[in-house]
C-alpha cells in the first residue's frame, strides 16, 4: 500500500486534530493511523498521521506545500512528510562483534525490515564473510588516530555514492566526529549496553559481574555530539542471577542488544519517532 506519513510538532492549542483530519478528508485521504501526544510541561503538541495515497487527490510533490499553506502556518507547525516508497537506504557500520549485524541482516532477509541495505562499512575485516553471504557490498575502512579524518572522508564519500538516508552503528567501536554527525541529524542509530555511566570501558560485563548487578540491558539512541547521550529510542532489561557467569552476562546482554536495536530500526523506518530537544515521542 502506498501511504504518506505526517509527523507534526507545534505549540499546543485547540483544533489541531480537527484541522488535520479535515485537510485529509477534503482531498479524499483514507486515514490509516492517527496518534497524538501533548507535553503538558512544555505545552507542545505532537502528532503522527498516516493515510493511503492511492485515493488522495493531491500529487505527492504538492502535499507538503499545500498542507503548510492550509494548516501548518495557522498552527505554527514544524512538520515532516514521509512516504513508504521508495524504501529508505540504510548503511550499517560494524567492527568485530557480529550479533547485531547478523540479526539485522537475517531480519532484512526475512522481509521484516522495509529498507534497502546498499553496503556495510567496517574498520576491520572480521565480518566480511557474513556480509558477503547476504550479497551485500562490504567496505573495509581502517580507522586509526592518525587516519581518522581521511577515514571519515572515505565513509562520507560512500554515504553520498550510495545515497544513504540513515546509518546504524551495529556495535561500531569508533566515535564519529561532529562533522559526520551533523550530516545525519537524528539519522544515526547506536546501540550500547545500559550500564553507562556506571560501568564504562571495554569490558562492562566483567565490571558488572564483579559488582553483582541484578539487571542488565541495552539502549538504542540517536547519535549526537555528546557521547552516548542522544535521544533514546528504545530500551530493554533482563534479569541476571548470582549463578550467572561472565559468559552468561555477555550472552544475555548481546541478546538484549540485538532485539533493542532491531526495534529502534523498525520504529525509525515506520516514522514512529519524533525527536525534540534530547527526548523522543514514540508512537507505538
Amino acid at each position: 500500500m502506498n501511504k504518506a506519513i505526517l509527523l507534526i510538532q507545534c505549540p499546543d492549542q485547540k483544533g489541531i486534530v480537527a484541522e488535520v483530519s479535515k485537510f485529509l478528508y477534503a482531498y479524499q485521504g483514507n486515514i490509516l493511523e492517527i496518534d497524538q501526544h501533548v507535553d503538558e510541561e512544555l505545552q507542545l503538541f505532537f502528532m503522527r498521521a498516516a493515510w493511503e495515497l492511492d485515493s488522495f487527490s493531491v500529487a505527492k510533490d504538492e502535499i507538503a506545500s499545500k498542507f503548510k499553506a492550509e494548516v501548518g502556518e495557522k498552527f505554527k507547525m514544524d512538520f515532516k512528510l514521509h512516504f513508504n516508497s521508495p524504501k529508505p537506504k540504510m548503511a550499517i557500520f560494524v567492527s568485530k562483534l557480529s550479533h547485531c549485524l547478523f540479526d539485522i541482516l537475517a531480519r532484512h532477509h526475512a522481509g521484516q525490515l522495509e529498507v534497502e541495505i546498499p553496503l556495510v562499512v567496517s574498520n576491520h575485516q572480521d565480518l566480511k564473510s557474513i556480509v558477503e553471504a547476504f550479497n551485500i557490498p562490504f567496505y573495509h575502512v581502517p580507522v586509526s588516530k592518525n587516519t581518522k579524518v581521511e577515514s571519515e572522508a572515505r565513509q562520507l564519500d560512500l554515504m553520498e555514492e550510495y545515497q544513504i538516508d540513515f546509518v546504524v552503528l551495529a556495535r561500531y567501536m569508533q566515535i564519529l566526529s561532529a562533522n559526520f554527525i551533523q550530516r545525519f541529524p537524528n539519522k544515526i542509530i547506536n546501540i550500547h549496553h545500559s550500564f553507562l555511566p556506571a560501568f564504562v570501558g571495554a569490558k562492562p560485563y566483567h565490571a558488572a559481574y564483579e559488582r553483582g548487578v541484578k539487571i542488565i540491558g541495552a539502549t538504542a539512541h540517536y547519535v549526537t555530539e555528546e557521547l552516548d547521550a542522544g535521544p533514546i529510542i528504545e530500551q530493554e532489561v533482563a534479569r541476571v542471577r548470582h549463578h550467572n557467569t561472565i559468559s552468561d552476562l555477555l550472552q544475555i546482554g548481546q541478546d538484549v542488544e540485538k532485539v533493542v536495536l532491531s526495534k529502534a530500526i523498525k520504529y525509525h523506518l515506520d516514522r514512529k519517532v519524533l525527536a525534540f530537544k534530547n527526548k523522543t515521542v514514540i508512537f507505538y
